[in-house]
């Protein structure tokens, strides 16, 4: 079997990527060799430009390796060029100066080292976030911002060139300086407000997709999220704040690693808890410089002192953000993981979505109401409620990892509940667990009583069905044997007593047809009676009755005798259906001896203790196993209908049938 070929584009990106490591690597050799020191390419930008080459180039190739077709990667190889570019291109311009190299050849490396990075930030960076995580627009009407976003992108280039800044001490302008730059300070204002548009149109269009996406969507939405977070914590004080540190510019490549990661492992660990801290402290961060911009304003014209204006702002900051902080933590970990720090809200909750409804099928409530609101306040992907290897519940899209937890009622398990766990846990956490724990005790209660009233809707049904077929049983033999058999009489004796004066021999013979049609009818009768309930037992008794029957099963069907013996001492009152019952089994399992066994003797015995028990055994030679008929089925059938137990079969002593019925509360 040949090996599957790789997409040709992946030597490309793989291609792509180490050439963007290649121009880092010369860019921080090069200012080796030039001598120089870590200060110097810190201001001149180097170190901050190759870094962020480093990062989107070997990110963007990552996932073009992984993702030929999403274009995100490839944008983000394009603008790992364009950084790294200006990074390798910088000590090269100030070398050529030093050298008095051609003005040309200085002007042109000046000109690339100043257009290169500017594409990255005003169109490869935008253009990949609005295609952000598929790699495909929003929807077609979105087409008009992409084709915005790159139209204008040279605007942005132009204001950087545009200026004449040079790339180094005693560097000529680049080719791309404007003479009358100041005099174009409208466009220049355009162009930041078209950056600001670009941005924003991303953020519009990331915070849709996550309002539409799924479980797997939202989590990738989140990398980017906690990138954002962090890079805007770090960003923001350079943009607006002299003095800043340029090193801070080192978050932005947070954000491609944050993209490589949501595309191709969006599942490394459990981002929504990364995301609450970030969150919390993004909003501390807001909180504590606003904080400390208002108290300085107001203190500056009470408090002369510089060091005592600072003293006192931080510690009135302090005591500001103190209870601030438990405060914003609870409300983000609530928006990421739903009420888990609140047990008692959950439970609440359940408790409403199960007195919504009286069963599974309950209208808004019941168990589907309780795994909606399972899931919707602990924030999970899914929650599936299995009882007797059946989904009797389910909500939310099944995810590569879920975890069935048992559902116990008075010691033995009703059922699982199966959670789905959340981007990046390998397991349910001590909170999860002890929270679902808390609910899982009634919800196993709900179970059990919906099991236990599913068990009587069934009883029910099969009384009803039983009640009506003995109805039809009985209006059968009514109306096929003794319908007949009376209509009969009663022509015989309108016959009778047509001849009775003209022909007495007629009327005789017809009189005795009367008396044999009537004893007929009396049999049927009798026999409908018997089927009902014997009247032996109503006679004499379940003991009486079982005598009387087993005298009348004392001959085998080959004619030899078989001597039945009756055990039933000290047996008390028993209810109708268990009188009927254990009469009917014990004189079935004496027709069986008499009719399929070999036997010479036999016992049926009687005992009452906690349970009624009625056992028949014989001395039969052993056939094997018994093979089920209709006789077996009808007695096991008599048992389970009063709860009781039923066994049959070989014995090294013979054969023996056994019935126990439970007594209590009878």
């Amino acid at each position: 079997m040949k090996a599957p070929q790789r997409p040709a584009r992946r030597g490309p990106a793989g291609g792509l990527g180490g050439f963007v490591l290649a121009e880092v690597v010369a860019a921080l050799v090069l200012g080796a060799v030039m001598g120089w020191s870590w200060q110097i390419l810190v201001e001149s930008f180097v170190l901050t430009n190759a870094l962020m080459g480093l990062t989107f180039g070997l990110c963007g190739a990552v996932i073009a390796w992984h993702r030929p077709a999403n274009p995100i990667g490839w944008l983000f190889i394009a603008d790992g060029i364009g950084h790294a570019t200006t990074a390798v291109t910088t000590p090269i311009g100030q070398l050529l100066a030093d050298g008095d190299a051609p003005m040309v050849a200085q002007r042109l490396v000046a000109t690339v080292s100043m257009a290169a990075w500017p594409w990255s930030i005003g169109l490869f960076l935008p253009l990949a976030l609005l295609l952000f995580p598929t790699g495909r627009l929003l929807s077609p009407r979105w087409r008009w911002a992409a084709i915005g976003i790159v139209v204008t992108s040279p605007l942005f280039v132009l204001e950087m060139t545009g200026e004449g800044s040079a790339p180094g001490q005693n560097v000529p302008p680049g080719y791309l300086s404007i003479s009358s730059y100041d005099e174009l300070a409208p466009l220049w204002t355009i162009t930041e407000l078209r950056n600001l548009v670009a941005l924003l149109l991303a953020i519009t269009c990331l915070t849709i997709r996550y309002r539409r996406a799924d479980e797997m969507g939202r989590r990738q939405l989140l990398w980017l999220l906690l990138a954002s977070v962090i890079a805007f914590l770090f960003v923001t004080p350079w943009s607006f704040i002299a003095g800043t540190p340029i090193l801070v510019l080192l978050a932005i490549p947070l954000i491609p690693v944050a993209v490589a990661v949501a595309i191709v492992r969006y599942q490394l660990l459990d981002i929504r808890l990364v995301v609450s801290r970030a969150l919390t402290w993004a909003l501390l961060s807001l909180v504590a410089i606003g904080a400390y911009a208002a108290l300085a304003a107001i203190l500056g014209s009470l408090i002369s002192s510089q060091v005592g204006r600072s003293a006192a702002i931080t510690v009135l900051v302090a005591l500001i953000i103190a209870p601030i902080l438990p405060r914003l933590q609870r409300l983000v970990d609530r928006a990421l993981y739903g009420d888990r720090g609140d047990p008692a809200r959950v439970a609440s909750r359940v408790g409403a979505q199960l007195s919504a409804g009286h069963g599974p099928e309950g209208p808004g409530g019941g168990l589907p109401g309780v795994v909606a609101a399972i899931r919707s306040a602990l924030r999970f992907p899914y929650v599936a409620l299995i009882v007797d290897n059946t989904i009797v519940a389910a909500d939310g899209t099944p995810p590569a990892r879920v975890v069935p937890l048992t559902l116990e009622y008075g010691g033995s398990a009703v059922g699982s509940l199966d959670i789905g766990l959340r981007s990046g846990e390998s397991g349910l956490s001590s909170a999860d667990r002890g929270v679902i724990g808390l609910v899982a005790v009634p919800l196993a209660v709900a179970v059990h009583a919906t099991r236990l009233s599913s068990e009587v809707q069934s009883s029910r049904e099969k009384l009803v069905s039983a009640r009506e077929e003995e109805r039809r049983r009985l209006r059968r033999d009514l109306h096929d044997g003794l319908g007949p058999t009376l209509t009969g009489v009663a022509f015989t004796a309108d016959a009778a007593a047509n001849v009775v004066d003209t022909d007495s021999d007629q009327a005789r013979d017809l009189l005795s047809t009367l008396r044999s049609d009537t004893r007929m009818a009396i049999a049927d009768v009798r026999r409908l009676v018997d089927d009902l309930r014997p009247p032996a037992l109503d006679e004499l008794g379940l003991v009486g009755a079982l005598r009387q029957r087993a005298d009348q099963l004392s001959f085998r069907a080959d004619g030899a005798s078989v001597q039945v013996e009756v055990s039933a001492d000290g047996l008390p009152a028993l209810p109708a259906a268990l009188e009927v019952a254990a009469y009917r089994i014990a004189t079935e399992a004496l027709t069986n001896i008499v009719r399929h066994s070999h036997a010479t003797s036999a016992v049926l015995a009687l005992r009452c203790g906690d349970d009624l028990e009625v056992e028949v055994t014989d001395d039969g030679p052993p056939n094997g196993e018994w093979r089920p008929g209709v006789g077996l089925h009808a007695m096991r059938e008599r048992a389970a209908e009063l709860g009781g137990r039923f066994e049959a079969g070989p014995s090294p002593s013979g054969g023996v049938v056994r019935a126990t019925f439970p007594l209590e509360g009878r």
